[in-house]
């Protein structure tokens, strides 16, 4: 096929939600949410390497659609992704997600990805990785305020990189709540169902809040967190949708993926231009310094960047090799002389006539 005059196509290999299962499952959760909270962090130590600007966004009244791309040099990948939290009523997800890693030099594309498993699970990796450099030591219990689709993603990474099993959950519809639970006892999990967010963070040395819904609603005020406790707050991510309150943002050290971004669409919005944040790039290559004290009160204002995309596509797209037989889509056109693309009609009518 690779020299014949009827191949009209290149191909590229295609990673399908059940791939991502099977590779999920043949690995283990917890080993595969290591291995990509090491390549995230391999790639975050080269930060400088990477083409970086915030995402495309094309919002709505009832969410927003994103394109998030990136390159080293080498490699060049984007996310195509959604946020709509209104989709559940409708038996949808709130977030889809597909996405193309590119060889630079030649501009083909080498994989088409599904993303909607892959950034739940490169979400809750991302968020454990920033807590091992910002969480107080020793952590054991976590508060998870809101209990949607990315919670257990959650749990299972801060268990893999933190060690925490105790888990406290709230979330405003109590069914999200039980489901979680149910989905995580079976794992080992000590789950704990609150009725308030205040009971939630009773006991907890991580606040992770991850709800849905786009607006401005404050989950947490500051009479609500004390002194060192970390807050990884990865709801808030597009213009108008915030969960912390501006007064417990000003008591702490916030720290962001790429400030550019995160000033529009995460929490910090609410907060003076020149407000100071800690970009984590610089915490994770020991430039500058993450938690410094046991009574310093830390918030990762996470919303999600292009260049954890990247990692998470390298890293499946290695894996993919190693464990599955390789699926290929007929993407590209191949035409045998590269300046001939309409040839390609002539060669498929006389291949038709022939068959």
């Amino acid at each position: 096929m690779q020299s014949s005059k009827q191949t009209a196509v290149s191909q590229v290999a295609f990673l399908s939600v059940q791939d991502v299962l099977d590779l999920v499952s043949r690995v283990g959760i917890e080993s595969f949410i290591k291995g990509l909270a090491n390549t995230i962090e391999d790639d975050f130590k080269r930060w400088a390497q990477f083409d970086k600007s915030p995402r495309f966004a094309a919002h709505s009244p009832e969410g927003v659609i994103e394109l998030m791309p990136t390159s080293d040099g080498q490699r060049f990948s984007f996310k195509y992704v959604n946020g709509h939290p209104k989709n559940t009523l409708l038996g949808l997800q709130t977030v889809t997600a597909f996405g193309v890693l590119a060889d630079v030099d030649s501009g083909y594309p080498v994989l088409l990805s599904e993303m909607t498993l892959l950034t739940a699970l490169r979400t809750g990796a991302t968020s454990a990785l920033m807590a091992t450099y910002l969480a107080p030591a020793n952590s054991t219990c976590m508060a998870l305020i809101g209990n949607g689709a990315q919670s257990e993603f959650q749990a299972f990474a801060f268990r893999t990189l933190l060690g925490i099993n105790t888990l406290r959950l709230y979330d405003v519809d109590t069914n999200a709540s039980k489901k979680c639970q149910a989905n995580l006892i079976q794992y080992g999990f000590d789950v704990t169902i609150c009725t308030s967010p205040e009971q939630a963070l009773v006991g907890a040395d991580i606040i992770t809040t991850c709800t849905a819904d786009k607006r401005n609603a404050t989950i947490l005020t500051t009479d609500m967190v004390k002194d060192g406790v970390h807050v990884n707050a990865i709801g808030g991510d597009c213009p108008g949708k915030a969960e912390i309150d501006k007064a417990l943002l000003l008591r702490a050290d916030v720290f962001v993926e790429y400030e550019e971004q995160t000033r529009i669409e995460g929490d910090i919005q609410q907060l003076a231009a020149d407000f100071p944040v800690i970009e984590m790039h610089n915490v994770i290559a020991g430039h500058t310094a993450g938690r410094t004290t046991q009574t310093q009160l830390t918030i990762f204002d996470g919303v999600g960047f292009a260049t954890e995309d990247f990692s998470a596509l390298c890293y499946v797209h290695k894996l993919m090799k190693q464990y599955l037989s390789v699926k290929e889509l007929e993407l590209i056109a191949r035409p045998d002389e590269p300046r001939n693309l309409f040839g390609l009609f002539k060669a498929h009518n006389q291949t038709c006539k022939v068959a």
